[in-house]
């Protein structure tokens, strides 16, 4: 309160000269104007007294100036409320008509899009029951049934129509399910034409004999039978004649519209040929290295004949002193073993570290021979997988050419592909895995051989120096 009056203070300061200037063009006016007379001005107040009560003034009229305006400021705010509560109201019921309209809208959009998809269902069905119907015309019309080109089935109603096929449908599933004989054609492998009897067991087996051909029947495609090799003569003899066998051979089917190729086995060079070129190469490969495992398992069974007691019986000889039967019993030998033993013998005369070099350097002599087509196997073994995985990528190449072009329609066209691809993989994997296990059992063997070898050798060497210590310690 002080600080506001203050101000007002000052405000009257300020305006103070604004005051003078009116008196003084008031005064000036006065001059101006034609004398009036005037009642006599009262006796002028004291100077201080004056100015105390102008201001006084000024301060009650600017107070009351001060009051109507904050009387008029809250009048101004009072209704400012009341239109701002009017206006949040009207919002506000604004707000609720669009959520209800949205609510509205939301659901008038289920119950579009709930009557389109009754429609698409609708049009389905429809579609589903005109594809029925199709159908069920085109079955019936095998076995002479013309239900639905009646004017009658017209007529009808969707339910009716469904109603009558499925009575016709049950009436022709009875005549078919009975066993019933007939005249007749039917077909031999040879393509044959063979008039006949037939016996049909329903709609899923038949029996044909005539011209001294009795056999099970296949369907042959088109509504026709032909033989099927697998049948039992005698067996379907039986069934005819008297409609009874211990054992009776059948052959069942779901339609005569398309024909039952008969099964070929395959054969060896089948197999190969549907792994291709890469397959013939991978069994080629095999057939080398297994003639390789058989050529060096003849040179280690000559190079080891006898290994074992060749030092012994040597030896013995040598102990003798009959240095030269024993050179000529190796000499007949014709073995490794006895050419490295025959090396030893030759330079006993020699000293010890000597002979064992000469030894070493015989067994080395030998290494190549029985070493023979010892890596050509085991890289063969190495190689073949690895044709079988060239043979893999090959395949599945062209069948995603074939796939590229023809598409996933018909299986048929992808299988040369498929059969590359795993043929290939099957024969590295048939080639590789017993080359593998004949080169290292044929590396052991010629390694044992070696040792046989030295071993001979040695036990010479040791019955000379023996011999030699006797000979010296009997002089």
């Amino acid at each position: 309160m002080i600080a506001r009056i203050t101000a007002l203070l000052l405000a009257g300061l300020l305006l103070q000269p604004s005051v003078s200037l009116a008196q003084d063009q008031a005064a000036d006016e006065s001059v101006s104007q034609p004398p009036v007379q005037q009642a006599p001005a009262p006796a002028p107040a004291p100077q201080g007294r004056s100015v105390e009560e102008a201001y006084q003034r000024e301060f009650a009229f600017l107070e009351a100036q001060r009051r109507e305006l904050e009387r008029l400021i809250e009048q101004t705010k009072s209704r400012n409320a009341q239109a701002s509560n009017a206006l949040q109201a009207e919002v506000d019921a604004l707000q609720r008509s669009v959520v209800r309209l949205d609510s509205q809208a939301d659901a008038v959009d289920e119950q579009v899009n709930a009557s389109e998809e009754q429609a698409l269902a609708n049009a389905d069905n429809r579609a589903i029951l005109a594809a029925t119907f199709q159908q069920a015309g085109v079955t019936l019309e095998q076995y002479d049934i013309s239900t639905l080109d009646s004017e009658a089935f017209a007529n009808m109603t969707d339910d009716q129509r469904v109603a009558a096929l499925f009575d016709e449908g049950a009436q022709l599933i009875e005549t078919l399910g009975q066993i019933r004989r007939e005249q007749g054609v039917f077909y031999t492998a040879d393509g044959e034409e063979i008039a006949g009897e037939i016996l049909r067991v329903g709609n899923i087996a038949a029996y044909g004999r005539g011209a001294g051909v009795s056999s099970v029947l296949a369907p042959a495609g088109g509504e026709r039978l032909k033989v099927w090799p697998a049948g039992d003569p005698e067996a379907v003899n039986g069934v005819l004649a008297n409609g009874g066998a211990a054992t009776i051979p059948v052959f069942l089917f779901e339609s005569l519209a398309k024909e039952v190729e008969t099964k070929k086995a395959k054969t060896p060079v089948d197999i190969i040929n549907d792994g291709g070129t890469i397959g013939w190469v991978i069994v080629t490969l095999g057939a080398i290295g297994l003639l390789l495992c058989v050529l060096r398992f003849v040179f280690l069974r000559g190079a080891s004949t006898g290994a074992g007691k060749l030092g012994d019986r040597v030896g013995g000889m040598v102990r003798e002193g009959r240095q030269d039967e024993a050179l000529q019993y190796l000499r007949n030998k014709k073995s490794a073993p006895a050419r490295v033993v025959a090396a030893s013998i030759r330079n006993l005369e020699k000293d010890r570290d000597h002979i064992e070099d000469i030894v070493s350097e015989a067994i080395l002599h030998e290494s190549p021979h029985l070493n023979r087509f010892g890596i050509f196997i085991l890289v063969i073994a190495a190689v073949a997988p690895l044709l079988g995985l060239l043979g893999t990528v090959t395949g599945m190449i062209s069948t995603f050419e074939i796939i590229t072009e023809f598409g996933t329609g018909d299986p048929k066209l992808l299988s040369g592909g498929i059969a590359i691809a795993l043929v290939t993989t099957e024969l590295g994997l048939i080639v590789a895995i017993p080359l593998l296990l004949l080169g290292n059992m044929l590396s052991s063997w010629s390694e044992a051989i070696k040792d046989q070898m030295e071993k001979a050798a040695l036990h010479v060497i040791n019955v000379s120096q023996d011999r030699k210590s006797q000979l010296r310690a009997a002089a």
